[in-house]
């Protein structure tokens, strides 16, 4: 008997050797992951009653869909903010985001929580997040770009950069997600946002973390840890399509799968600001 667990995923006999995440249609197939390393590699049973399961195509044009809708939405959150007044090249007054923009970033993260809780869902809440967030990247990017004019083209082509390189990477077999790895990114992933957790907290107070946020040597290089930690993130996004598709998890995990996607490269876009404002800084 086949069993399904939250995420959709079957257990049940094991699977026939697959394709992983980028392989050419028709090409040679790589080797079968043993169950003890991939649990969820069973395949669910065949015929013309069973139900639509997820396929990275699914997962690509959804994403593309959600990716999308940020732009669009970007595009409000960037005329929003109030800019910077200038005078005798000196700013005598900051750009300024408007209050209900950090209302749609709660929102965003709540969307978020409560999709990897009941990923069910994610057909809804996946396109409302990108909503949120897009007015919340807008925002954000037209307060850098004020700074330092030319960064938000920077940074969007350096995340694509680095998307494109992780991928290649990760079909060429180059990184390998064992549970090993996927353990230290979840780790270091959980590191940084207690971090980023006790500066909000002590901000609050008026204080600051020292160092980390600063464009000193010690400054420069957290953010590109971050970053590196961002990037390594975007490759469990990849093994997650490839092992849901393996189980054969249902047609709805694909907008669960590329709502995962679109937060790692949201983060690493929003890293990506934070670097290179730093660099320009000094």
């Amino acid at each position: 008997m086949l069993r399904e667990d939250k995420f959709g995923f079957r257990s049940g006999p094991p699977a026939a050797t697959q394709p992983g995440w980028g392989a050419r249609p028709g090409g040679p197939s790589g080797p079968a992951i043993p169950p003890s390393d991939d649990p969820v590699s069973p395949w669910p049973p065949a015929g013309p009653t069973a139900e639509p399961t997820l396929r990275r195509g699914g997962v690509a044009s959804a994403t593309a869909v959600l990716l999308a809708i940020i732009c669009v939405t970007g595009v409000v959150g960037w005329n929003a903010v109030t800019p910077a007044v200038e005078v005798d090249d000196r700013i005598v007054r900051s750009a300024e985001i408007p209050f209900w923009i950090f209302g749609a970033m709660i929102g965003a993260l709540a969307l978020a929580l409560v999709t990897f809780f009941v990923p069910r869902i994610a057909r809804i809440t996946a396109p409302l997040y990108a909503v949120a967030e897009g007015l919340v990247v807008g925002a954000v990017s037209q307060v850098y770009e004020a700074q330092y004019e030319g960064i938000v083209l920077q940074a969007v082509g350096l995340t694509i950069g680095v998307f494109a390189m992780m991928l290649v990477l990760y079909a060429t077999g180059r990184i390998r997600v064992t549970p090993r790895f996927r353990l230290g990114v979840i780790a270091a992933t959980g590191a940084v946002f207690l971090i980023y957790l006790a500066t909000f907290i002590v901000g609050l107070f008026g204080a600051d973390v020292p160092f980390i946020h600063d464009n000193g040597i010690i400054g420069i290089g957290f953010s590109v840890v971050v970053v590196v930690i961002a990037a390594l993130n975007l490759t469990l996004d990849f093994d997650f399509v490839d092992r849901a598709e393996r189980a054969g998890a249902p047609r709805h995990m694909e907008w669960f799968a590329a709502l995962s996607l679109t937060v790692t490269l949201v983060w690493l876009y929003l890293e990506m600001l934070r670097l290179l404002a730093k660099l320009r800084s000094r």
